[in-house]
């Protein structure tokens, strides 16, 4: 059950940010250093119809979350590319080639041994307030130094750096989901009393932001496959360091599922790769006037 909410979960964050850069695409640019433009998002029906997607994504996801293990759940998440390609193929005319099928395959054949080996044991709901706080001072840390200093770029680069920051983000709401759930199960009070229900709307709220703005730049794939690479990562490491979730035994089966993860987050950025390359052999040949067209 846990896994097929994961899933369901997946496609609905495709579909969530196909619908939001299809809408964002008929306005100027997305930018953090311009609030009002965040703000015409909310008039346009097409981001709203996604927005709303994404909610209902978000609730399928903290089901899951409820009943499965973070490391386990958070690599299901990696499906939402290969969801994304052709639903980008069909309402934002997205290229899908041949590599962009092979990287598809192997995302889901990764998944599969991880999953299928993984089968993680133990693990607790929660951990102490100062390994909570080392874990979000470094994670901020290195949000902070990837949008100083990788944000500049061309359209491409500035769509993976908004994306790996919004990915970091959502593993970091993800991983505070437990807790917050595991509150929630006693009263709505024991959960507003105590500190990770806020951390998880600031980091969650976050993350919403950076991933409009790197949807804005028009560039799906690299979009997609930096958050749902980012995204696992940081979820499994706080699993496994914070929350002491452990892959099943005996060793060779750790091994498999390691190699099986690795397997689909390299699915995830030949997907990438290739769409970029796509873009580039879409270029027109010089007219018959000596001018040059790009497609």
């Amino acid at each position: 059950m846990a896994a097929a909410l994961a899933l369901i979960a997946a496609f609905c964050f495709a579909l969530a940010a196909t619908l939001q850069q299809k809408g964002a695409l008929d306005l100027p640019t997305i930018s953090i250093g311009d609030p009002m433009s965040l703000v015409r998002l909310a008039g346009n029906v097409t981001w709203l119809v996604g927005t709303l997607v994404l909610v209902t994504g978000y609730l399928f996801q903290a089901g899951a979350l409820d009943r499965g293990r973070l490391v386990v759940i958070q690599p299901l998440l990696v499906t939402t590319i290969v969801f994304a390609l052709p639903l980008g193929y069909f309402l934002t005319q997205q290229h899908v080639g041949r590599r962009e099928v092979i990287g598809a395959i192997v995302i889901l054949v990764g998944l599969g041994l991880f999953v299928y080996f993984g089968d993680p044991a133990g693990g607790n709901e929660n951990a102490s307030n100062t390994q909570w706080a080392i874990a979000i001072t470094l994670l901020t840390v290195l949000s902070v130094v990837l949008l100083v200093f990788g944000s500049g770029g061309d359209l491409s680069l500035k769509a993976g750096v908004y994306g790996t920051v919004a990915g970091i983000m959502f593993g970091l709401s993800s991983a505070l989901t437990k807790p917050t759930l595991d509150y929630l199960h006693q009263s709505v009070g024991t959960m507003l009393s105590h500190w990770e229900c806020y951390a998880l709307a600031v980091a969650g709220i976050g993350g919403f932001v950076l991933q409009q703005v790197s949807l804005g730049t028009g560039r799906l794939a690299p979009s997609v496959a930096t958050v749902s690479v980012a995204n696992p990562v940081v979820g499994i490491l706080i699993g496994v360091i914070l929350l002491d979730e452990r892959l099943s035994r005996p060793p060779w089966h750790v091994v498999v599922a390691v190699i099986g993860l690795a397997l689909a987050l390299v699915g995830a950025v030949v997907i990438s790769l290739a769409h970029e390359a796509a873009k580039e052999e879409l270029t027109v040949p010089e007219a018959t006037d000596g001018s040059v067209a790009t497609a």
